[in-house]
């Protein structure tokens, strides 16, 4: 079983910053797949960005130049850095774990971007 807790989300203006972070815990030594995905009211959850357990790293093009992830494979974490926030960001974000083929998910941290 893998567990995924999210924090870091909040209310921002256009242009902030803010930075999730997600820990992974559970019976598994590394996570393959990492990544966030996001959900806004009436729309489908997309991919934000994701990482691939050792360096390779995926952007959605809305938030390519913007925003990074990072993993600590040691303490099992990821975060999320997001910078040059637009109101069109503001959805729930959901950090996602793959392992052996399955899918984990968090419970979702909500984030508001005010213009």
């Amino acid at each position: 079983q893998v567990q995924l807790v999210e924090s870091g989300g909040g209310l921002v203006q256009a242009g902030g910053s803010l930075r999730l972070s997600c820990a992974a815990s559970g019976t598994f030594v590394r996570l393959d797949v990492m990544g966030w995905y996001r959900q806004a009211p009436g729309k489908r959850r997309e991919l934000v960005a994701d990482a691939i357990s050792g360096s390779s790293t995926n952007y959605a093009d809305s938030v390519k130049g913007r925003f990074t992830i990072s993993r600590d494979n040691l303490k099992n974490t990821m975060f999320l850095q997001m910078n040059s926030l637009k109101p069109e960001d503001t959805a729930v974000y959901y950090c996602h774990g793959s392992f052996r083929s399955r899918d984990y998910w968090g419970q979702g941290t909500q984030v508001t971007v005010s213009a």
